[in-house]
């Protein structure tokens, strides 16, 4: 694509950056058949092409945004399918990030919007903030066919029936390893999971501890700033991410880390992008370093239990070198669950990582199923369905037939959203995978199967 941005323009890093991407851009059109609003919408502008053309437009005239131009921005998801899709390497992330800085700096929006975006920002951060919004929300739910706004009822309906108690595992401490030490790891605790459900960082620290991981979770880390980076509120994004960062670089300028395991595959993503968001930062170095060592919770695991078959092949003493022949594939005997995965599109397309949860649930004896058209949106997209209740509840619609349409016993995620999407709607028990994997090499049985009357379900057995 051609772009005639003047030299003085490309001395901004932000534009320059723009630049690059939207010359990248061959105006192709292969991202309009994965994106999911260009699907439910049917509207060029509300496809990955269209909202280019509407960036490029803004920025090369250097022009204040219109409400035009804002809606269609807004209804992106961020799913990035689209760059899964694109032929020519278009990094829309980091254009569409770019886009909705500008928008928050240069576009006045209406004060409802303004205050609805400024309550998101304040609460769903910081979890104590948001369990007693949750809380408040379950009193109000009752009076939400009430209520005329349809962004105020997601907010009310969002709320769970019930609200977990705080979990002592998510406060700075270290978490011994069972076994032969095999790793040092933080796991980043985040935010809004640590209110919604605190069954999947203790899973995880389980999972960890068990496979030979020393875990740590860092004094002074907390939220990865996704939620505000993708407001375009970027002074805010990065003083949380920044926090992040001085936390981890203490960790491995002491005793060292060999990664920093991510079980929110949207923390994930943002995260393993710190590096480009300070580039031109003084904690530039730092963040790079941080991004370096970023994983999501399967990569981990993957790599752990693959030592592990690896060093038994070649010495089959050494077989228990974690502690636990952990995550091994059960007796042929064994009667597993179906467990029909859902690939976040944080985790599928802005981590692209495919196949890592789906060999670890095969491996550890489950039945693992997918549902079609497994690379569109749940509609949950962190902030969108509180947002865009409409669009967001069409895409829930369709996400749930199409998983419910392969009888599972259970659907598994890699993301706190996009569970709590699903979740709101399946008629079925919604898990994090790595709760299947802890439930499978010998933790507990996932919380979430136990509540569920009628299901008495055999956990997978390892040998």
């Amino acid at each position: 694509m051609q772009t005639t941005f003047t030299p003085e323009q490309l001395k901004n890093p932000d534009i320059a950056r723009s630049n690059e991407i939207l010359r990248a851009c061959v105006h192709c059109g292969f991202c309009t058949a994965t994106c999911p609003t260009y699907q439910v919408l049917g509207d060029e502008l509300d496809s990955p092409r269209g909202r280019i053309y509407l960036i490029k437009d803004m920025l090369e005239n250097d022009r204040d945004p219109d409400a035009k131009t804002v809606k269609h921005i807004d209804r992106c998801l961020s799913c990035l399918a689209c760059m899964t899709t694109c032929p020519s390497g278009v990094h829309y992330m980091h254009l569409v990030d770019h886009a909705r800085d500008y928008i928050e700096k240069r576009y006045r929006r209406p004060f409802g919007d303004r205050a609805l975006r400024w309550v998101l920002a304040r609460i769903l951060p910081y979890p104590m903030r948001f369990r007693i919004a949750l809380l408040a929300a379950k009193i109000g739910r009752p009076f939400a066919p009430l209520i005329p706004d349809a962004r105020l009822r997601a907010m009310l309906e969002m709320a769970p029936k019930t609200i977990p108690p705080v979990s002592r595992n998510d406060d700075p401490q270290t978490f011994a390893p069972q076994g032969r030490p095999q790793k040092r790891v933080a796991l980043m605790t985040g935010c809004a999971q640590k209110a919604l459900n605190t069954d999947i960082n203790d899973a995880t620290i389980r999972v960890l501890t068990r496979l030979g991981c020393e875990v740590v979770v860092a004094e002074g880390a907390g939220c990865c700033g996704a939620l505000t980076h993708h407001m375009g509120k970027t002074s805010e994004s990065h003083a949380t991410a920044a926090k992040n960062i001085k936390a981890w670089c203490a960790e491995i300028d002491g005793r060292g880390l060999d990664a920093i395991v991510i079980n929110t595959s949207g923390c994930g993503t943002t995260v393993k992008d710190y590096g480009h968001m300070f580039r031109n930062d003084p904690l530039a170095a730092d963040a790079a370093r941080v991004s370096a060592i970023a994983r999501d919770v399967t990569e981990v695991l993957h790599e752990l239990t693959a030592r592990e078959a690896n060093e038994e092949a070649v010495n089959p003493a050494k077989g228990d070198i974690a502690g636990t022949d952990a995550l091994r594939r059960p007796e042929p005997t064994h009667v597993g669950m179906t467990v029909a995965y859902h690939a976040a599109c944080s985790l599928q397309h802005g981590q692209q990582i495919k196949t890592y949860p789906k060999d670890l649930l095969r491996n550890a004896g489950f039945t693992v199923v997918e549902p079609a058209d497994s690379h569109l949106c749940c509609g949950s997209a962190g902030t969108y369905n509180l947002m865009q209740p409409d669009i967001s509840k069409q895409l829930k619609d369709r996400k749930v037939k199409t998983l419910m349409a392969k009888n599972p016993d259970v659907i598994a995620a890699g993301n706190i959203g996009c569970m709590m999407q699903i979740g709101s709607a399946a008629g079925v028990p919604v898990v994090h995978t790595v709760e299947l994997l802890d439930w499978a090499s010998g933790g507990p049985k996932p919380p979430a199967l136990s509540q569920e009357k009628g299901i008495n379900l055999q956990i997978p057995r390892l040998r």
